[in-house]
């Protein structure tokens, strides 16, 4: 018989994806190098969930993930879900706690703790970490890829598993260099866009209400068909308008401009009564007290910031009118304001502001089972730089350590040949 042959894996790209796939592979016997250009690795896991690094979610449904085709992510889901995850990090030392929505938190509440313990098991399995290793090449050899760095530094590995991110958050890193490596070796990639994001809206009362929070709906609408819809707390900015229902809404704003769509948001400011409700709330308000100005009538309901910009857009130009003086047509403006403002949608905040990219390599061509390539056997991808990205709650990090679970697992046994042995 002939020795089985501990295979070389290197992996590009030391994010939450990377040192997953890297440590996996490591716990199965293979040989590991992990590329990273930073000074550090693991920058954009100190981000996460404020900081906090918002593990995974207790809710896991598909409806969570999209991409050009959002079911590629079952088998790796499957393979390692958020339990496994959980589970793996109490290993490692990592106490969880579950917040709102199903969010799962480090008990330590430090993003710091969850990157310390995964390099303390990457030094405990002797995965060799290089930084300010830029990759600008990779190359299909006879036995396996040969790796350039920049400066001129060659690396040799039986497997790749490209890592690298996406275009979100270029500060720490993510400047969507994978893709090139990708497209080189025979990849189609599509067009990536900023995900879980602010939105610009061109409203010119903007600044008025600037840093305005309250708990209502949004929703996307395109050629008068709402394409999605959430809820939460929305706050209103210089430029536009972010929040969690916004970030999650975001990706679908995005989709449709890049198509050159027409798209409005509708916001709902009071969402939590029915309209006729409404109208008989504000009805019965206006006649308790009918010497009020209008704008001050709603101090108490809404921001008293808000409601002189809320009103003049409902089409009442004399806010400090008195109450008694408003007619039934102007209550019923308002009613319909507090319910569907609309605002059309300019853009999407930077790629800096963006948590995640949508878009990226495309995953026809990759086993949805392994992560291998179907073009170039032995190349294995984990994490962002997919076509695959996921809402606001830990879905995206969850898709980061399923991914690189899969993908160290696959390339690091994945049968080698004994002329495979490296240069």
């Amino acid at each position: 018989m002939t020795k089985a042959i501990r295979p070389k894996v290197i992996v590009v790209g030391g994010g939450a994806a990377g040192l997953l796939a890297a440590i996996v592979a490591g716990r199965h016997g293979a040989n590991v190098t992990v590329l990273e250009k930073n000074q550090r690795v693991g920058k954009k896991i100190l981000t996460t969930g404020n900081g906090r690094c918002n593990l995974t979610n207790m809710d896991m449904h598909i409806s969570h993930f999209h991409g050009s085709n959002p079911k590629f992510a079952f088998a790796a889901l499957n393979r390692f879900n958020n339990m496994q995850t959980i589970e793996f990090f109490e290993q490692l030392g990592i106490s969880h706690k579950v917040e709102d929505k199903g969010k799962v938190f480090p008990f330590s509440n430090q993003a710091s703790s969850v990157l310390d313990v995964l390099r303390y098991e990457l030094d405990e399995l002797g995965v060799d970490t290089v930084v300010e290793a830029e990759v600008k090449d990779i190359k299909k050899i006879k036995n396996g890829f040969e790796v350039l760095v920049k400066g001129g530094r060659r690396y040799f590995g039986h497997r790749i598993i490209l890592a690298t991110g996406g275009k979100a958050a270029p500060n720490l890193g993510s400047t969507g260099s994978g893709y090139q490596l990708a497209e080189k070796l025979g990849h189609r990639i599509v067009e990536p866009f900023p995900s879980l994001v602010q939105l610009k809206l061109a409203e010119p009362f903007l600044k008025q209400i600037k840093g305005i929070k309250f708990d209502g709906g949004a929703e996307i609408i395109v050629n008068n068909k709402v394409m999605a819809r959430a809820r939460g707390e929305i706050l209103f900015t210089e430029y536009g308008i972010s929040g969690p229902p916004i970030f999650d809404l975001s990706r679908t704003a995005a989709r449709w401009l890049q198509k050159n769509q027409r798209v409005w948001l509708k916001v709902s400011i009071i969402n939590h009564l029915s309209r006729d409700e409404l109208a008989e709330y504000i009805k019965k308000r206006f006649q308790a007290n009918p010497t009020k100005t209008l704008a001050f009538s709603f101090v108490g309901f809404i921001n008293k910031q808000l409601a002189p910009v809320l009103l003049k857009q409902a089409g009442i130009q004399d806010v400090h009118k008195k109450v008694a003086e408003v007619t039934a047509t102007e209550r019923e403006k308002i009613v319909e304001i507090l319910q569907d403002w609309r605002f059309e949608v300019t853009g999407t905040n930077t790629w800096t502001a963006a948590q995640v990219t949508a878009g990226g390599i495309d995953v026809r061509d990759i086993n949805p089972r392994t992560m291998e390539s179907k073009i170039v056997p032995g190349l294995f991808f984990a994490g962002e730089i997919m076509d695959i990205d996921g809402d606001c709650g830990g879905y995206n990090l969850q898709w980061a350590w399923s991914s690189g679970y899969v993908a160290g697992e696959s390339a690091a046994t994945v049968g080698l040949h004994p002329g495979e042995s490296g240069l």
